[in-house]
């Protein structure tokens, strides 16, 4: 029951109930609903602050996760970056002192991911898959830096020793032939000159006087120096390394011995008809991990490209016969 309140009018001398203004309601309601919200912000600042919901906890856990991992791909990236930088310098010394090439420039690089469409990927993106996305791109990275760092590691030990490893491949002839008319049987099928059957024939046959020089091609050791059973007759073999080996048969006396160092163009014998021969000749052989391959593909060193291309036929049009 709502309390009624009376006042004693001193002017009518008599009680009359007391009537609040519109006024004054309206401000008292005011104030009410003012002090009301004031109120309820501040408690509910209050709970956000110090009573956040499960939800607020979670995605703050999230965000603390992926700031930790922000901070730890920025580490790692700068330490790509280092590694790319040293590879970059390697690349360019190897380019510039082997294949006297320019690299790939950076810009091409970045045009080509524009082409393949990456930029538009990363833009799809939210921060969560983003920071996935690069996580998996730099460790793929790291993978591939690491097994390319190895590869520069090969390749610098081939630069470090390609002096001699050049120095060591046959790239000569084995007797002197100026005039390119020498070569009298190449690598193929032949006629044996004694059985007059098809063999084999795993060499060049260089036709010269008895007695001229014979060469060695390439720089190497003497692993064999001496008479032969299979029909060699005084021979030499060179083992040149990096997989090369070089025979020399039918000498009319040998110079060098087993176990000696020798250089390309020094003497190691001359030129006879010893063993399974029909006439003064060296037989030349090269071998590369063990097989025979055709010598006329190691005279690149002592012939310009026209008498390159010219003994290359004199060798495929050579006699049918060998002389070994």
């Amino acid at each position: 029951m709502k309390k009624i309140k009376y006042y004693y009018n001193t002017h009518t001398l008599r009680f009359e109930k007391v009537v609040t203004p519109i006024r004054i309601k309206l401000l008292r309601l005011f104030g009410f609903l003012s002090s009301s919200i004031v109120a309820s912000a501040i408690i509910v600042y209050t709970y956000i602050r110090f009573f956040p919901k499960p939800a607020e906890m979670e995605n703050r856990r999230k965000y603390e996760v992926l700031q930790d991992n922000y901070d730890q791909l920025e580490e790692k990236l700068q330490t790509v970056q280092q590694q790319m930088a040293a590879l970059e310098k390697r690349d360019n010394e190897v380019y510039r002192s082997i294949f006297e090439a320019k690299p790939l420039p950076d810009s091409a690089r970045a045009k080509l991911i524009e082409k393949h469409g990456e930029v538009e990927k990363i833009k799809e993106m939210d921060d969560v898959e983003l920071g996935k996305d690069i996580a998996k791109q730099l460790n793929n990275i790291s993978a591939r830096i690491v097994f390319q760092f190895k590869s520069y590691d090969n390749i610098a030990g081939l630069i470090k020793n390609k002096d001699v490893k050049l120095a060591s491949i046959p790239a000569i002839q084995p007797v002197s032939n100026k005039q390119l008319d020498r070569i009298a049987s190449g690598f193929g099928m032949r006629i044996d000159p004694v059985y007059g059957t098809p063999k084999m024939h795993k060499g060049l046959d260089f036709t010269a006087p008895q007695g001229t020089p014979i060469y060695a091609t390439g720089n190497g050791t003497v692993s064999i120096a001496g008479v032969s059973d299979g029909g060699y007759g005084n021979h030499v073999v060179i083992n040149h390394g990096y997989g090369y080996e070089t025979l020399y048969g039918h000498m009319v006396r040998v110079k060098v011995k087993k176990g000696q160092r020798v250089k390309r163009g020094s003497v190691i014998g001359w030129v006879g008809s010893t063993g399974k021969s029909t006439g003064p000749h060296c037989h030349y052989e090269v071998h590369v991990n063990g097989h025979e391959v055709d010598p006329v593909y190691f005279f690149y060193n002592d012939l310009n490209a026209e008498q390159y291309d010219r003994i290359l036929k004199i060798a495929s049009s050579g006699s049918a016969k060998s002389f070994d």
